[in-house]
């Protein structure tokens, strides 16, 4: 790529499209940082929550990077509570959007989901993807992987497309399918992994990347 060329690819993702496989294997061949649930692992106990936000920075993002902004972060005027509505549902977005934003500031990355489009909206070298893919596809990818009953498994894709949907449209109030929120939407389908993460890097190719 071009050097101090700044590039932070987001990518959104219906269930069982391949949307992690394929973010990994972009920011593995781009050598970019990946962020996914390394960004927010929490679970629901208040009182060991910030030392579970300092667990999963140093022990699953791959560098310090994460740790450090997880740890600096403080109850500022515009930032996220660190007090008893730490575990709130919106001040957990607020704390994810702001540890993004500082991702995105420090290191060239791929980030996936999270709303991260809309949280990093404006920010320069933004390249905003989004990967769906046939129902059976889809289907065919999640049995493989054994997370459901066979008989189950479309039932729960519907389900987990409906929570992101939500989620999308009541933290950002978009659609969370819209094409105008995307530079470029793929059907992973058509493509597989291989030729959806080169349908990426040749679109970057045409933004003046060289990779």
């Amino acid at each position: 790529m071009k050097e101090n060329k700044r590039l932070v690819i987001t990518i959104g993702r219906q269930y069982g499209s391949g949307g992690r496989e394929i973010g990994a294997r972009l920011a593995k061949d781009l050598g970019l940082g990946f962020y996914d649930k390394n960004i927010l692992r929490l679970n629901s106990d208040e009182s060991g929550i910030k030392e579970s936000f300092y667990h999963m920075a140093d022990e699953k993002a791959g560098n310090k990077l994460l740790y450090r902004i997880v740890k600096s972060l403080a109850p500022e005027l515009g930032t996220p509570s660190l007090g008893p509505d730490l575990i709130a549902a919106d001040n957990l977005f607020r704390f994810q959007s702001e540890v993004i934003r500082k991702l995105a500031a420090e290191e060239d990355c791929v980030i996936i989901g999270r709303c991260a489009d809309y949280v990093l909206d404006g920010f320069d070298g933004l390249v905003k993807v989004y990967l769906y893919a046939d129902m059976d596809y889809r289907v065919e990818r999640i049995k493989e992987l054994g997370y459901y009953e066979p008989k189950d498994v479309k039932k729960n894709i519907k389900r987990i497309d409906r929570e992101r949907r939500d989620y999308h449209r009541y933290y950002t109030g978009r659609d969370w399918e819209n094409v105008e929120n995307y530079d470029l939407m793929l059907n992973t389908a058509r493509l597989g992994t291989e030729g959806a993460v080169e349908a990426v890097k040749g679109y970057l190719r045409l933004r003046g990347y060289e990779i």
